[in-house]
Formats: C-alpha cells, structure tokens, sequence
C-alpha cells in the first residue's frame, strides 16, 4: 500500500515556527513532524510514499534525502503554486495510477487503496481497522472523524455516509443530499480512499479534496466515516498545538 503526505501549506497557523521552515519541519521533542508521519506510515507497512511540497521545498528535499527518506521510498511532488488538498492530490496521482497502468498492460492486479495524511496531525488511530472498514464497506474514500468541537464540521447520515457540511463562524449549513437526521463530526485530516476516485476528479487547479467528496456524494458515491473517538488525536497546526502534543509525547498513556 502507497500514502500521500500533504505537506506543501504555507504553515501560516504556525508561525513564527516557520519563518525559516516548512511546517513539515516543525519539530516536536527533536523529532520534525515529517518524521513523525513517515514513521506512523512505516509502522503500518507502508513503504512507498509521495510527499507535496511548495514552501521552502528545497529544504524539504535536502532533509529527506540527508535521512535516506527514512528507510522509504519516497517522491516529492513539487508545487510552485499551491494546489490545496485536492489540487495536490490529482498533481501526484500519477504515483498511484502507474500500477493501474501496468495491471491494464497484463501484469498483475494493482493495490487500488492509498491512505492520504496531513502532516500537521498525529494520532494512535488504527490505519490497518480503517483499511479493513474501508474495503468492507466498498467505499470510493473513508474519512476519519470525531465528536468534538470544530469550525467546520462534515455531515454524515446514518449509514455514515457523507451528506453535507457545515461553517460555524459563518452560520452556514449545506446539504448535499436530502436525509434526516444527520449528524455533525470533526474531521481529522486521514484519509482511506480507492484509486478510482482519482480519475473522477474532474476539478481544475487550486480546490479542496473535501469539494470532490461533496460532489460526489450528492451522485450516489460512498464517502463514509470511520469513527475514531476511541483514539488520541492532536492538531499540530498551531504552535499551542506542537506544545501540548510534546507533552503528550512525553506521557505513554498518551501520543
């Protein structure tokens, strides 16, 4: 299996942590936040990954290739405009969709689901238990969610399919499909998501991976929840954020 780190923001929430970095390289306990997300992958068996980069990306390959990509086989996607979650996203899918190439040349089969992470969060959530949900459910994309507080939350019926979303500063609610009762959840920046999605995404340029699922949802597709209050989760967008999960780090009982 193949996974995607989005690391290409500007880290302007993290400033002035990044004044002279990219937020990938924000560190937490010596460790860079890069490093933290790679070796979570590689815990998993993930071996081959592809990271975006746009803010100082230079620094990100010389760090990468100065810790032998940490045991990993790993692209750097390169952005000289920022493209956002989707945007990044369908500039890398050529590392996904060579297997499918070659599948369709004769050769064997290729593993049709990647996982997709921000390099700004960490957790303990089960990759593998999201894997499974996700092929047991036939999902095109399988997002990890939470019951907290948020300023946008993602909407999802009973089935925990994705219906809608809603802005909290901005009072603003939209349904993408017309189901009741439906229920509010945080998002927390993993993705399990099937290769066929990649080509369904017809979006041009700079756009939001959360876009195409709205899109698709409101056509029939399968975006699902996997729930993950069960797990710690920690947003390392903030310097607030990167302290307080130094000192989870620092406690067994947490991160």
């Amino acid at each position: 299996m193949k996974a995607m780190v989005l690391a290409a923001g500007m880290g302007t929430r993290l400033l002035p942590l990044t004044k002279d970095r990219p937020k990938a390289l924000v560190e937490v306990n010596g460790r860079t936040l890069l490093e933290i997300t790679l070796t979570r992958l590689k815990s998993f068996g993930i071996r081959e990954v592809i990271v975006n980069a746009h803010h100082f990306a230079a620094m990100m390959v010389e760090y990468l290739k100065a810790n032998q990509n940490f045991g990993m086989s790993i692209q750097v996607s390169g952005e000289e405009t920022l493209l956002d979650t989707g945007g990044g996203l369908k500039k890398a899918s050529w590392f996904f969709l060579r297997d499918e190439d070659k599948a369709n040349s004769g050769a064997a089969a290729p593993d049709t689901t990647f996982i997709l992470h921000n390099v700004d969060v960490i957790s303990t959530i089960d990759l593998h238990r999201m894997v499974q949900s996700h092929q047991a459910n036939g999902a095109l994309a399988t997002l990890a969610v939470q019951d907290r507080k948020t300023s946008r939350y993602l909407l999802f019926d009973q089935e925990k399919e994705l219906c809608g979303r809603r802005f909290v500063k901005e009072g603003k609610t939209e349904f993408v499909r017309n189901v009741k009762p439906s229920y509010e959840l945080a998002f927390s920046g993993i993705h399990v998501i099937s290769t066929r999605l990649l080509n369904r995404m017809t979006e041009e340029g700079v756009f939001s991976i959360i876009d195409v699922y709205l899109r698709l949802a409101a056509q029939g597709e399968k975006i699902k929840s996997f729930p993950a209050d069960e797990y710690q989760w920690r947003d390392l967008g903030t310097p607030e954020g990167v302290a307080r999960a130094a000192e989870e780090l620092q406690d067994s009982r947490h991160l």
